[in-house]
Formats: structure tokens, sequence, C-alpha cells
């Protein structure tokens, strides 16, 4: 096929110099390269390996009435997670919690969602060597949200078992908090398809593991469980264990089968975005009653009491 000789040949596009989101985000202060931004502003590289290959780690804390509830936790969990995969960041500990103190304190949010990040960045001649990379460090504060509503929260979630496989730890260390979510959103398509609000996946050996972004317990004749192979070791989950001994209550940590988180008489999940939270349904079964157990309110209860006792919490400076 030939053209005309009249016929216009279309101008090349025009590199623009800088890029234009017209998307809407929650308000919030990230903090990238030195500087503190809106969320807005907030961009990372498409070069990064933390976007091309899910090479980063992260943590998520809270702040509750303008307090940060268990911070050292999560800090500690954090850099134990850049130790193990080779992450080296400019910030020392003390200036990474004045960072996200900041990034909290400029957004005005009393209660929000704080998340701390190192991807593994990326080098300037994108080298595919790992080490040539430079180690990023992102910060941001946005508005608190949980994995479950009011409504939920007063009624208990319906979940589904999803047969998704949990990545196996040999494969990637669940204690180092990862992006690998496709597992989890897998499962929360499979519980969305079945009429469920939320997922659990199972290990490898289809025993309960977790859901995406939260453990899970179950309670039998007053007795609690939650799964310890393959799951993240959560925040959530360890105040819980730390709950129980003030509270007398036996919980152990093992292996959950599929019967056994059905014939519980009380099932919640546990995450920094929303706490203690109940499950009054799996897959097509009601829990126990099919309300939320006394267990699960006094755990409840004292969970969000602990915010304010400054043993377990950090108060944000807002100026």
């Amino acid at each position: 096929m030939t053209f005309a000789a009249s016929e216009s040949v279309s101008a090349p596009p025009i590199v623009e110099q800088h890029h234009r989101d017209h998307r809407f985000y929650p308000s919030g202060v990230a903090f990238m390269d030195g500087q503190y931004l809106p969320v807005s502003e907030a961009k990372v590289s498409v070069l990064d390996w933390g976007f091309l290959h899910s090479d980063a780690t992260y943590d998520t804390v809270h702040v509750w009435d303008g307090r940060f509830f268990r911070l050292n936790l999560h800090l500690d969990r954090f850099f134990r997670g850049m130790e193990r995969l080779r992450m080296k960041l400019p910030y020392s500990r003390a200036e990474i919690e004045g960072i996200l103190a900041n990034c909290v304190a400029l957004s005005g949010h009393k209660s929000a969602y704080v998340e701390m990040i190192c991807t593994r960045g990326a080098s300037p001649t994108f080298s595919r060597d790992p080490r040539e990379a430079e180690n990023r460090f992102i910060a941001f504060a946005v508005p608190f949200g949980s994995v479950a509503n009011k409504e939920q929260l007063e009624r208990g979630l319906h979940i589904a078992i999803s047969d998704t496989v949990r990545i196996p730890p040999k494969s990637i260390d669940p204690t180092i908090k990862n992006y690998h979510w496709l597992d989890l959103v897998k499962g929360l398509f499979d519980a969305y398809d079945s009429g469920a609000e939320t997922a659990l996946v199972v290990d490898d050996n289809d025993n309960i593991a977790e859901g995406p972004g939260f453990n899970v317990f179950t309670v039998k004749d007053g007795r609690l469980r939650t799964p310890g192979y393959g799951v993240l070791p959560g925040i959530t989950r360890q105040t819980v264990l730390d709950l129980c001994g003030e509270l007398a209550l036996t919980a152990t940590v093992g292996d959950v089968a599929r019967g056994e988180i059905k014939a519980a008489d009380e099932v919640f999940i546990t995450s920094t975005a929303g706490g203690v939270m109940p499950v009054t349904k799996i897959d097509d079964s009601a829990v126990g009653d099919g309300t939320v157990g006394a267990v699960t309110r006094q755990l409840m209860d004292l969970y969000w009491k602990k915010h304010a006792d400054p043993g377990w919490s950090t108060p944000v400076s807002y100026g």
C-alpha cells in the first residue's frame, strides 16, 4: 500500500517535562528523597525494583487519638526485614521515627495509617545487579482505615477459605513483611465470587494460614490458637498474645486445620488496619451461635484501651 504525497504525516508526540496525574488520593503527607509532599505528589520511578520486582519491605503502624501504637515493635520488624534483604538506608532508627511523626503531624490526622517502605531502588544504568541499586526510603500518613467497617465489627465478618496456597516459607521468608500479594489477591477474588467479604488462604499442608493483611485466631472452650507456619507474625497478633497473658487466657501457636476453624466457638482476625475483628461466618456456616463471642469482645475492648497506655503508645507532637 502506498500513500499519496499530498497526505499529511502526523507529527510525533511531545515528550512532556512533568507528569500530570488527574487521579484522586486520600489526604495525607509523604516523605521521599528528603522532602515532605502531599500524598498525591509522591511517585515511585518505573525503574525501581520495588515496582518492577516487588523487591521491597515495609511496615505499617497506626496512630489513634494522636498516639502511635506499639511503634517500637513495628520499627524492630522493619529493620530486621531490611537486614535480611541486604538493604541499607541513610537514616538512623531515630531519624525514621522522627520522619513518621512528622508525616502524621503535617497531615493533621489524629487517627492515621502510617507506612514506612524500603525499596531496592534503581541503578543509573538500569543494571540487573541488585547490588548496584540505590535503596530508597518512603513514608506516608493517610487517614486510618480498617479491614472491617463499623457494621462488620458489630455483626462479624463473613470469610471464605480459599484453596489458594500461600507462598511457602522456603521460597519467601514470611517474617519479612513484603508486597508478594498475588496469592492473597487471588484468595480475595475467590471469596468475593462466593459471596464472602474477605478470605483466608491455606499453607502448603492445607492448614489455615492467613488473610490479606491479617492473622486469624480460633477460640475453643476458652482456649485460643493461631497459625504459626508460613505466616507473618503480625504485631496485632503479638498484642493479642500479650493481652491473653494479662487476662490469664491460654493461647498457643500452631497448625489450625480447616475443620478446626469451622468447629471453633469464636473466630477473629487481627491487623494494624482494624485491630481485633470478629468473624461470625466461614464459608456457608455460622461460627458458634453466629454472634460476636465474649472472648472476642473482651479482647477488642482491652486492645483499644491499651492505646492510651504510655507503656504501649507514643504521643505525636502536632506543634
